[in-house]
């Protein structure tokens, strides 16, 4: 399987702004070896879960933005697999399938495959026909990297959400279960309860979530001892 160069080049290489009003204007730059993949759900004509005019897709970018951000200022080096409303598989030329579906999604594992990064985050938004549904939920791979990081970063998000869910595993996603790192994946809460819909389309509320996300991570480097890709980001490289 051989992805487009000219595809690579722009998600590795592409220079972007962030229209957050907290954020200042950005450029993405790309430096090896990579410690966090961020894998913003949906995108273009998959809008994921929808309620009213809001869309998943969108929070699902703006958080995994400003996870970036938070990120890359650490010093960690960091890819965010899609900086704009578009379907990875518009990207997709190297697949046979009449599935735009399938080509999504195999577009996001094929480029954790070509860039092997430490982990994997992937960031989506939750529904359910009760809207008395709510609160994060962070699924995991099986293994124990995975499960250690979905474990730290579901009881940093149940403090900020005053929830008391457990990570589960998430047997039957396809990201989970092809992904060649450790992967999570991170429903942010309920697009279908009201007080979750407030608090993931607050820009705000958004920092606070992204920078949870942001702390999970640094604790599960933490606790494995390892030394993430640091000395790009002490030199003013590979940073926002």
């Amino acid at each position: 399987m051989v992805i487009k160069p000219a595809c690579i080049a722009i998600i590795l290489l592409c220079t972007f702004f962030i229209s957050t009003p907290s954020l200042v204007e950005a450029v993405h730059t790309i430096h090896t070896p990579v410690d966090i993949l961020i894998d913003a759900g949906h995108g273009g004509v998959d809008g994921g879960a929808v309620s009213g005019d809001i869309l998943e897709k969108n929070i699902t970018l703006q958080v995994a933005q400003l996870l970036y951000k938070q990120l890359s200022l650490k010093g960690y080096s960091v890819v965010l697999n899609r900086t704009g409303d578009y379907a990875l598989s518009e990207e997709n030329q190297w697949l046979n399938t009449p599935s735009r579906h399938q080509k999504d999604l195999a577009q996001r594992k094929h480029l954790a495959q070509e860039l092997s990064p430490k982990i994997m985050i992937s960031i989506h938004v939750n529904t359910s026909s009760n809207p008395a549904n709510r609160g994060p939920l962070v699924l995991y791979q099986k293994n124990n990297q995975s499960f250690m990081l979905a474990d730290i970063m579901q009881h940093s998000l149940n403090k900020l959400y005053k929830t008391t869910e457990l990570p589960r595993p998430g047997k039957r996603l396809y990201l989970l279960n092809h992904s060649i790192c450790p992967t999570v994946l991170v429903e942010i809460g309920f697009l279908s309860n009201p007080t979750d819909r407030i608090r993931m389309t607050t820009p705000s509320q958004q920092i606070k979530i992204a920078n949870t996300i942001s702390s999970s991570v640094d604790a599960y480097f933490l606790l494995l001892n390892q030394t993430p890709s640091k000395e790009m980001g002490r030199k003013g490289k590979g940073r926002l």
